[in-house]
């Protein structure tokens, strides 16, 4: 019986077949997001975002007593801490800086994507961040006051998140990207109904 491996046409056939997929997976790939992209835009303000939720839940962590608090605010530092280490990891795999001199959410205003239709903040405002006096009565208070002011300034903030994400939904069909911006969506706006029971058992409101 003649020998498969030992056929020209065969080995010549299989190494055609072989480059063929290599170069449609290299195709299929496409290019790394541009600097005005949708998607190192969302890498790069939710970046900045994240941080700003790591912050605060390291605010109250220092000062809560309640276990479930506590719980919370370690599980965002670290889900938050370890995307947000993703989202600097892209931008150096895709060349681009973390800084930039484009504004703030500008990506989800239409920058060679076209206009996320969604709700969003204005341009150069990110939705849900907390201003600077939010944060220093965060600072100030202690005890339930802390925690209630926590847990609303994070809905906020969780709701700002969601926004984002969803607008970047519209505008990218990347997987790694679209993929996390899937699991922001789900993983916050869970955190968000959390969170809104936390405030009912303190009688308070988001």
């Amino acid at each position: 019986m003649r020998n498969p491996a030992k056929n020209p046409l065969l080995i010549a056939g299989a190494v055609l077949i072989a480059g063929a997929a290599v170069l449609l997976f290299v195709l299929g790939r496409g290019a790394d997001p541009a600097e005005t992209s949708a998607e190192a835009g969302f890498a790069r303000d939710m970046s900045v975002h994240h941080a700003q939720a790591v912050d605060m839940s390291f605010i109250i962590r220092d000062k809560t007593q309640s276990k479930e608090i506590r719980n919370l605010a370690f599980d965002i530092i670290t889900t938050q801490s370890t995307q947000r280490g993703m989202f600097i990891g892209w931008l150096e795999q895709w060349g681009l800086g973390l800084s930039t001199d484009l504004r703030p959410m500008a990506w989800m205003h239409g920058h060679g994507h076209g206009a996320a239709t969604t709700e969003a903040a204005e341009p150069g405002v990110m939705p849900g961040m907390a201003g600077a006096a939010e944060l220093a009565k965060l600072k100030e208070l202690q005890g339930t006051e802390a925690e209630v002011l926590f847990l609303q300034l994070m809905i906020r903030h969780h709701e700002g998140g969601v926004r984002m994400a969803e607008g970047l939904l519209k505008l990218s069909d990347r997987d790694e990207v679209v993929n996390m911006a899937q699991k922001i969506v789900k993983g916050q706006s869970g955190e968000i109904k959390l969170m809104t029971d936390m405030l009912g058992h303190r009688g308070a409101q988001p």
